[in-house]
Protein backbone atom coordinates (compact mmCIF):
# COMPACT_ATOMS: atom_id res chain seq x y z
CA UNK A 1 0.00 0.00 0.00
CA UNK A 2 1.45 3.38 -1.01
CA UNK A 3 1.93 6.04 1.62
CA UNK A 4 1.44 9.75 0.89
CA UNK A 5 2.44 12.67 3.11
CA UNK A 6 0.44 15.85 2.57
CA UNK A 7 2.59 18.62 4.06
CA UNK A 8 0.50 21.73 4.74
CA UNK A 9 2.59 24.90 4.54
CA UNK A 10 0.15 27.78 4.36
CA UNK A 11 1.14 29.62 7.54
CA UNK A 12 2.42 33.17 7.90
CA UNK A 13 4.82 34.87 10.30
CA UNK A 14 2.19 36.90 12.17
CA UNK A 15 2.53 35.42 15.66
CA UNK A 16 6.21 34.78 14.99
CA UNK A 17 6.60 38.55 14.40
CA UNK A 18 8.68 37.75 11.32
CA UNK A 19 8.40 38.87 7.72
CA UNK A 20 9.32 35.40 6.48
CA UNK A 21 6.51 32.81 6.68
CA UNK A 22 7.32 30.61 9.66
CA UNK A 23 7.70 27.37 7.66
CA UNK A 24 10.65 28.97 5.83
CA UNK A 25 12.51 30.20 8.92
CA UNK A 26 15.85 28.47 9.36
CA UNK A 27 16.73 26.44 12.43
CA UNK A 28 19.61 24.00 12.82
CA UNK A 29 20.84 24.88 9.34
CA UNK A 30 17.67 24.34 7.31
CA UNK A 31 14.21 25.87 6.86
CA UNK A 32 11.67 24.27 9.18
CA UNK A 33 9.72 22.76 6.29
CA UNK A 34 12.79 20.88 5.05
CA UNK A 35 13.37 19.32 8.47
CA UNK A 36 9.74 18.15 8.34
CA UNK A 37 10.10 16.57 4.90
CA UNK A 38 13.34 14.85 5.94
CA UNK A 39 11.62 13.37 9.00
CA UNK A 40 9.03 11.69 6.78
CA UNK A 41 11.71 10.39 4.43
CA UNK A 42 13.60 9.04 7.43
CA UNK A 43 10.48 7.08 8.30
CA UNK A 44 9.90 5.79 4.76
CA UNK A 45 12.31 6.60 1.89
CA UNK A 46 9.59 5.60 -0.60
CA UNK A 47 6.93 7.94 0.81
CA UNK A 48 5.23 10.22 -1.72
CA UNK A 49 5.48 13.86 -0.59
CA UNK A 50 2.84 16.39 -1.64
CA UNK A 51 3.73 19.91 -0.52
CA UNK A 52 0.86 22.41 -0.36
CA UNK A 53 1.99 26.04 -0.59
CA UNK A 54 0.32 29.36 -1.39
CA UNK A 55 1.08 30.10 -5.02
CA UNK A 56 2.90 33.31 -4.08
CA UNK A 57 5.40 31.22 -2.08
CA UNK A 58 6.40 28.97 -4.99
CA UNK A 59 9.34 31.14 -6.05
CA UNK A 60 10.64 31.48 -2.50
CA UNK A 61 10.48 27.72 -2.04
CA UNK A 62 12.39 27.13 -5.27
CA UNK A 63 15.04 29.62 -4.19
CA UNK A 64 15.43 27.86 -0.84
CA UNK A 65 15.72 24.46 -2.53
CA UNK A 66 18.52 25.83 -4.70
CA UNK A 67 20.24 27.53 -1.76
CA UNK A 68 20.25 24.36 0.36
CA UNK A 69 20.73 21.92 -2.53
CA UNK A 70 17.46 20.30 -1.48
CA UNK A 71 16.70 17.73 -4.16
CA UNK A 72 14.15 15.50 -2.44
CA UNK A 73 11.31 14.34 -4.68
CA UNK A 74 7.90 15.96 -4.13
CA UNK A 75 4.79 17.22 -5.88
CA UNK A 76 3.73 20.82 -5.41
CA UNK A 77 0.06 21.74 -4.90
CA UNK A 78 -1.41 25.23 -4.76
CA UNK A 79 -2.93 26.35 -1.48
CA UNK A 80 -6.54 27.49 -1.41
CA UNK A 81 -8.61 30.20 0.22
CA UNK A 82 -8.70 28.30 3.54
CA UNK A 83 -6.91 25.29 5.00
CA UNK A 84 -9.92 23.19 4.00
CA UNK A 85 -9.48 24.19 0.36
CA UNK A 86 -5.72 23.69 0.58
CA UNK A 87 -6.09 20.13 1.85
CA UNK A 88 -8.66 19.42 -0.83
CA UNK A 89 -6.27 20.68 -3.51
CA UNK A 90 -3.53 18.44 -2.14
CA UNK A 91 -5.81 15.40 -2.03
CA UNK A 92 -6.60 15.89 -5.72
CA UNK A 93 -3.01 14.91 -6.48
CA UNK A 94 -3.50 11.42 -4.99
CA UNK A 95 -4.54 9.24 -7.90
CA UNK A 96 -4.50 5.79 -6.29
CA UNK A 97 -5.64 4.17 -3.06
CA UNK A 98 -3.25 4.25 -0.16
CA UNK A 99 -2.64 5.89 3.20
CA UNK A 100 -2.33 9.66 3.51
CA UNK A 101 -0.74 11.47 6.45
CA UNK A 102 -1.85 15.13 6.62
CA UNK A 103 0.76 17.07 8.55
CA UNK A 104 1.60 20.65 9.56
CA UNK A 105 4.83 21.79 7.89
CA UNK A 106 5.82 23.50 11.15
CA UNK A 107 5.90 20.27 13.16
CA UNK A 108 9.43 19.04 12.33
CA UNK A 109 9.78 17.02 15.53
CA UNK A 110 7.22 14.31 14.89
CA UNK A 111 8.85 11.03 15.89
CA UNK A 112 9.26 7.95 13.74
CA UNK A 113 7.32 6.05 16.43
CA UNK A 114 4.37 8.45 16.16
CA UNK A 115 4.36 7.99 12.38
CA UNK A 116 4.40 4.22 12.84
CA UNK A 117 1.56 4.42 15.38
CA UNK A 118 -0.50 6.35 12.83
CA UNK A 119 0.20 3.91 10.00
CA UNK A 120 -0.53 0.84 12.15
CA UNK A 121 -3.85 2.24 13.37
CA UNK A 122 -4.90 3.27 9.86
CA UNK A 123 -4.17 -0.19 8.48
CA UNK A 124 -6.13 -1.80 11.32
CA UNK A 125 -8.97 0.69 11.83
CA UNK A 126 -9.02 3.12 8.89
CA UNK A 127 -7.62 6.28 10.50
CA UNK A 128 -5.44 7.67 13.28
CA UNK A 129 -5.31 10.89 15.30
CA UNK A 130 -2.12 11.36 17.37
CA UNK A 131 -2.70 12.96 20.77
CA UNK A 132 -0.87 13.62 24.03
CA UNK A 133 -2.48 13.95 27.46
CA UNK A 134 -2.73 17.31 29.21
CA UNK A 135 -0.37 17.56 32.17
CA UNK A 136 -1.32 21.01 33.50
CA UNK A 137 -4.42 21.79 35.50
CA UNK A 138 -7.21 23.03 33.24
CA UNK A 139 -10.00 25.54 33.85
CA UNK A 140 -12.96 26.39 31.63
CA UNK A 141 -14.43 29.89 31.42
CA UNK A 142 -18.16 30.32 30.85
CA UNK A 143 -20.21 33.49 31.34
CA UNK A 144 -17.35 35.23 33.08
CA UNK A 145 -16.75 32.44 35.62
CA UNK A 146 -14.12 29.71 35.62
CA UNK A 147 -14.30 26.18 36.92
CA UNK A 148 -11.89 23.23 36.90
CA UNK A 149 -12.06 20.58 34.19
CA UNK A 150 -11.10 16.92 34.49
CA UNK A 151 -7.78 16.89 32.64
CA UNK A 152 -7.84 13.08 32.37
CA UNK A 153 -10.53 13.55 29.72
CA UNK A 154 -8.62 16.18 27.71
CA UNK A 155 -5.98 15.49 25.07
CA UNK A 156 -3.95 17.75 22.79
CA UNK A 157 -4.34 16.92 19.12
CA UNK A 158 -1.28 16.70 16.88
CA UNK A 159 -0.54 15.80 13.28
CA UNK A 160 -0.15 13.83 11.08
CA UNK A 161 -3.83 12.99 11.02
CA UNK A 162 -3.84 9.80 9.00
CA UNK A 163 -6.47 8.19 6.78
CA UNK A 164 -7.20 5.73 4.05
CA UNK A 165 -6.96 8.02 1.04
CA UNK A 166 -10.29 7.01 -0.51
CA UNK A 167 -12.15 7.72 2.75
CA UNK A 168 -10.71 11.18 3.42
CA UNK A 169 -11.06 12.22 -0.23
CA UNK A 170 -14.70 11.14 -0.16
CA UNK A 171 -15.25 13.02 3.12
CA UNK A 172 -13.82 16.24 1.71
CA UNK A 173 -15.96 15.90 -1.40
CA UNK A 174 -19.09 15.33 0.71
CA UNK A 175 -18.46 18.24 3.10
CA UNK A 176 -21.28 20.79 3.20
CA UNK A 177 -19.21 23.58 4.80
CA UNK A 178 -15.55 24.51 5.17
CA UNK A 179 -15.19 25.65 8.79
CA UNK A 180 -13.85 22.37 10.19
CA UNK A 181 -11.20 22.56 12.90
CA UNK A 182 -9.12 19.70 11.49
CA UNK A 183 -9.13 16.81 9.02
CA UNK A 184 -10.39 14.24 11.52
CA UNK A 185 -13.50 16.35 12.03
CA UNK A 186 -14.16 16.27 8.28
CA UNK A 187 -14.06 12.47 8.29
CA UNK A 188 -16.08 12.31 11.51
CA UNK A 189 -18.85 14.35 9.85
CA UNK A 190 -19.47 11.40 7.52
CA UNK A 191 -20.17 9.05 10.44
CA UNK A 192 -16.71 7.52 10.84
CA UNK A 193 -15.26 6.91 14.30
CA UNK A 194 -11.88 8.58 14.93
CA UNK A 195 -9.14 6.43 16.50
CA UNK A 196 -6.68 8.04 18.90
CA UNK A 197 -3.03 6.97 19.01
CA UNK A 198 -0.09 8.04 21.13
CA UNK A 199 1.80 11.06 19.81
CA UNK A 200 5.11 12.47 21.07
CA UNK A 201 5.24 15.47 23.34
CA UNK A 202 8.10 17.18 21.49
CA UNK A 203 5.96 17.22 18.32
CA UNK A 204 5.10 20.87 18.89
CA UNK A 205 3.63 23.22 16.32
CA UNK A 206 6.13 26.03 15.89
CA UNK A 207 4.10 29.20 16.32
CA UNK A 208 6.03 31.64 18.53
CA UNK A 209 9.68 32.72 18.91
CA UNK A 210 9.92 30.56 22.05
CA UNK A 211 8.90 27.52 19.99
CA UNK A 212 11.82 28.19 17.65
CA UNK A 213 14.27 27.96 20.53
CA UNK A 214 12.74 24.70 21.79
CA UNK A 215 12.65 23.11 18.34
CA UNK A 216 16.24 24.09 17.52
CA UNK A 217 17.43 22.60 20.82
CA UNK A 218 15.77 19.27 19.97
CA UNK A 219 17.08 19.26 16.40
CA UNK A 220 20.63 20.05 17.48
CA UNK A 221 20.43 17.32 20.09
Amino acid sequence: MKIFALIMAGGSGTRMKAETPKQFLEIAGLPIIMHTILRFEQFDPEIKIILVLPENHFNLWQQLCKKHNFTKSFKLAKGGETRFHSVKNGLKMIEEDGIVLIHDAVRPLVSVQTLQNCIDSTIAKGNALPVVPVTDSVRIIENGHSFPADRSKIFLVQTPQTFLSNQIISAYNQATHTNFTDDATVLESTGNVINLVEGNRENIKITTPADLIIAEAFLNK
